[in-house]
């Protein structure tokens, strides 16, 4: 791919953005890509797209699924295609494509040109990557600071949703989708597009970021050592053979709750409940194996 020129963003605040920066460059170089901008605002991703897409080839995201999460819109509007650099903490969709974790493998793969469209969910006119969630992971979002994601990694999860678990309480939700209408009690509910979320957890053991469909479900346990019993399930993605668990696929779905509900996609709390789900297929292009 010699010649080509890559919009580069890096997000700093991601597990191994900063450290990784000269490195990333340095292996770009070796490859024949041209970085015509480097930026660590991040928080201005989508509008830095918009902004140069006339300048470049493809754009390069550095971080975690949070770090898509940014770029989403702007590469909705631009049709760039993406090369995605793993060097967050969870790098969900990075693993749901099978991109390589190591960062020179990972240019490899954009360097070879070979590209994918691939799905997008949307909540609320939000565009997101892998899973959205109500409940459960989103208080752990809001819980999950920076520097704990920085120190601990994925053991940051762990350790923060263990004492979440504890205190933790079913809330009440109702759902409209292919035609009915569904009250339940529930930990957590789930809306996925792609295959992984939470730093290996696996929304469904047959989703893919390409098949047109969101897979939800929705965790009805009522005491959080039934929880643990699932972990090995949610692992794998075979959770919805369980009583405790109810599970389906869909293009369109809402949620509604008896007071707003925070809404984490990507790892980020960006809208609300009530929320409108949909599917959109095929929205993006992006570097894959």
């Amino acid at each position: 791919m010699t010649g080509k020129t890559a919009l580069l963003l890096v997000n700093p605040r991601s597990r191994n953005g900063g450290k990784s920066l000269p490195l990333v460059h340095d292996h770009l170089t070796r490859v024949g890509i041209k970085v015509v901008r480097a930026t660590e605002g991040f928080n201005s991703g989508s509008a830095a797209i918009r902004h140069h897409a006339r300048d470049v080839d493809m754009v390069i995201v550095g971080g975690g699924d949070g770090s898509l999460n940014a770029a989403a819109a702007g590469l909705l509007d631009t049709g760039l295609p993406l090369g995605v650099l793993p060097l967050g903490t969870a790098n969900d969709f990075a693993r749901t494509v099978g991109i390589p974790l190591a960062t020179a493998e990972a240019i490899d793969v954009i360097a070879l040109g070979k590209t994918s469209h691939v799905d997008l969910g949307d909540a609320n006119g939000h565009p997101f990557f892998n899973v959205a969630s109500i409940g459960f992971s989103a208080d752990l979002a809001m819980s999950l600071t920076q520097k704990a994601k920085k120190r601990w990694g994925k053991l940051g999860y762990g350790i923060v949703a263990a004492k979440l678990l504890a205190r933790s309480r079913l809330f009440t939700a109702t759902l409209e989708h292919d035609g009915r209408t569904e009250e339940l009690r529930t930990l957590q509910v789930s809306v996925g597009n792609g295959r992984f979320y939470g730093g290996g957890m696996t929304v469904h053991a047959d989703a893919t970021a390409t098949d047109g469909m969101l897979d939800f479900y929705s965790l009805e346990v009522d005491h959080w050592w039934r929880l643990l019993r699932l972990l090995p399930t949610l692992r794998k993605g075979t959770h919805g053979q369980w009583d405790d668990v109810r599970a389906f696929s869909t293009k369109d779905l809402r949620i509604r709750t008896s007071k707003p509900r925070p809404v984490n996609l990507d790892g980020e709390l960006i809208t609300e409940t009530p929320v409108k789900f949909g599917i959109r297929e095929k929205a993006i292009k992006v570097f894959v194996p």
